[in-house]
Formats: C-alpha cells, structure tokens, sequence
C-alpha cells in the first residue's frame, strides 16, 4: 500500500465531500496513524481514548458520529464492540490517485470494492487473532508509557499469566491493552477506598481523660 498515493488521494475525496467537516478529518487522520502504528493492517483494534486524544476530541458522542459518518460515507468500516475486553475494529479501505480500490487483494477498476458486513466475520478468521502481549517486557512498556511503575507491570503480567489470559475462568482476553486499563482504574479506586479507611482513623483519644481541662 502506497500510503502518499493514499492521502493524496484521500484529501481529493475530503475537498469533494461537503458532508464532512474538520472534526471528521481530524478523526481520519488519527485513524490512520493508528493503522500506520498497526503496520497497514487490513483489520485492526482501535482504543477510543488513544483516537479521541490524537484526534482532539474531548466528547464521546462527538467521536461516535465522525466514526459513524466515516463508515456511512465508505472512508472506513467501523465495527464497534460492547465488550469492554475487546476493543472496537476498524477497516481502513485504500485509495491511490486514480480511484482504485484494492479490498483482499482484489482490484476494482471503477468503483470501490466494498466487502459486505455480512461476511466479515467468515472472512476474517485468520485476521481476528489473539493479540496479546509477547513477553513481559511488552507490558512494562506499555505500563511506562502510562506512567504506571514497574511493579504494576509486573503483578498484571505475573496474574494474567497464571490464569491463562482468562476472564472469570473461561472468556480469553483478546485486546490485553484495554485489560491493563481497567487494572489500572481498578487499582485506583482499591488506594482511594484505602486513603478514606485510613483517614477516617486520625481522630485519636486518650484512655485517660483529665474532664476539669476545658474543651
């Protein structure tokens, strides 16, 4: 895939396209960093914090339509998940300068070769595999960038490990990314119910009591 011919060609559709304002390119573009981070990926997991930052966006409902528009309008195919294990997935169809569109190495001269919805899920077997980490150094560098210390890391890696990458004993993690997050949000919450209890003991009296002392 060549990525020039594809924004070149990309921007001509956004000039031709009134439907589309700032906050939709903004979208794009930071959805195609992510595939470029995925390495062109033909199907690949997206996290909504990670877009919304890149894209600037500070409104969930606001993310939601441009992704939507983007989908309704064939700029992507967005496949949103309600796990929160698993992320939602994105298809980013490729254009170049003379309006080609190449879909599963399939070439269509005249117009984009769209796969239909229906048959994603036969299709894409051997694409929607198990991504998760690939050692524990993986892990403590994405715990870094989060600005979590190693320790966390390591306990999140060591648990995950020992369980077999399950949830509750049968459901296998499938975006690890998203399950280190939410061990994070859990941690979070575990120190700040420890900061209360432990607040809640400053007030320390003595056994004995001297009552002609005034309050």
């Amino acid at each position: 895939m060549n990525y020039i011919k594809h924004l070149n060609a990309i921007f001509q559709r956004f000039s031709k396209d009134s439907s589309l304002n700032a906050t939709h390119i903004s979208v794009y573009m930071a959805l195609f960093q992510s595939w470029n981070i995925h390495r062109f990926k033909e199907l690949f997991y997206i996290h909504r914090d990670e877009i919304m930052e890149m894209a600037k966006i500070g409104s969930n409902p606001t993310y939601h339509r441009c992704l939507r528009k983007l989908h309704d309008q064939k700029y992507i195919q967005y496949l949103p998940s309600h796990n929160p294990y698993k992320g939602s997935r994105v298809r980013m169809f490729i254009f170049d300068a003379s309006s080609k569109q190449v879909v599963n190495k399939h070439e269509s001269t005249s117009k984009q070769a769209l796969t239909p919805l229906i048959n994603l899920n036969k299709q894409n077997k051997d694409i929607n595999k198990l991504e998760l980490p690939e050692n524990e150094n993986e892990v403590l560098i994405f715990f870094k960038n989060k600005n979590w210390p190693e320790l966390e890391g390591r306990k999140f890696y060591n648990h995950y490990t020992s369980i077999g990458w399950l949830v509750r004993g049968k459901i296998t993690i499938i975006n690890w990314h998203a399950t280190a997050e939410n061990w994070m949000l859990k941690v979070n919450d575990f120190q700040n119910q420890s900061s209360v209890f432990q607040n809640s003991d400053n007030l320390q009296t003595t056994k004995y009591k001297n009552y002609a002392e005034p309050l």
